[in-house]
């Protein structure tokens, strides 16, 4: 087991979210090259909103626990998302979303987890696209001391309606006290985190809000008296990317290009809004 320990950084006013992926010590499980967790936490009114954003080279995927978003995107785009539903964003070559407070939600509770899976070479440069599947159309299954909601990919005999670019694993467990899940078996790379409880992994102690990275046969298991839930991300390991800011690339010229793009407003907008997060400063990398 390779333990990462979460980073707390700001992500909106109000907002601040525990960043595990990517880390120095790792910088991929599979194809999911970030990972955050914020919550759970009591949003005053306006508070906790993500502004238009530009990606590229990537999929978003957005999964909560508690409360609620509203996503709006360019490609003309306006889903609520609810516990237990996912939002799947591929930017391909450019994409421009904000996340907001639903309407009548503010104040609000908000806990939940924003990840980022690379996309392959092949769909990297690919037009984008939007999936939204609700909570009662993903698969839930019962195992031996473990209920399975697949919420990408296979598992347990089910697969969730969600496209993927490539071989990628994402699942909610409730793991019953005493039981054990087998979360490395389900894909080539493996980790898992429980946001708000502790588990027993590969024999050692793992932390709430703490991710592991498992080793072939590395057992979680969950030695409490109650339930505990946790999430398994994964999937076929990926070639190296770049990351800077919020895009991701194999080619750094992808990078300045879209930075490029998005200081001189060349990506589309997001009708009806029409503010932008201001980008940090770029400065381009040695080649």
């Amino acid at each position: 087991m390779k333990r990462l320990d979460a980073k707390v950084s700001q992500l909106a006013d109000g907002l601040s979210v525990r960043r595990v992926l990517p880390q120095l010590a790792q910088r991929a499980v599979g194809p999911f090259v970030f990972f955050d967790h914020f919550g759970p936490v009591e949003l005053p009114a306006g508070a906790g909103d993500v502004g238009p954003h530009p990606h590229i080279g990537l999929a978003t995927v957005t999964y909560l626990f508690e409360g609620g978003f509203e996503h709006r995107d360019s490609l003309g785009t306006r889903q609520t998302i609810l516990p237990g539903a996912i939002n799947w964003m591929s930017a391909g070559r450019g994409v421009v979303h904000s996340e907001r407070a639903p309407r009548g939600a503010d104040p609000r509770r908000l806990h939940g987890l924003q990840s980022w899976v690379a996309l392959p070479r092949d769909a990297a440069d690919g037009a984008p696209t939007f999936q939204h599947a609700p909570a009662a159309s993903l698969p839930l299954r019962d195992l031996a001391g473990a209920r399975v909601r697949v919420l990408v990919g296979s598992a347990a005999g089910a697969t969730s309606m969600v496209r993927t670019a490539s071989p990628t694993l994402f699942l909610d467990v409730e793991l019953a006290p005493g039981a054990a899940f087998d979360a490395a078996a389900l894909a080539e790379e493996v980790a898992v985190y429980a946001p708000t409880d502790a588990l027993v992994v590969a024999g050692e102690p793992l932390p709430p809000a703490t991710m592991a990275v498992l080793g072939p046969g590395e057992v979680v298991v969950n030695t409490s008296a109650a339930p505990v839930r946790l999430v398994a991300l994964g999937g076929d390991a990926i070639e190296p990317v770049r990351m800077w800011w919020n895009f991701v690339a194999r080619d750094p010229a992808a990078i300045e290009a879209a930075a490029r793009r998005w200081e001189s407003g060349g990506f589309d907008a997001i009708p009806g809004e029409p503010d932008r997060v201001p980008m940090p400063p770029f400065t381009p990398r040695p080649r």
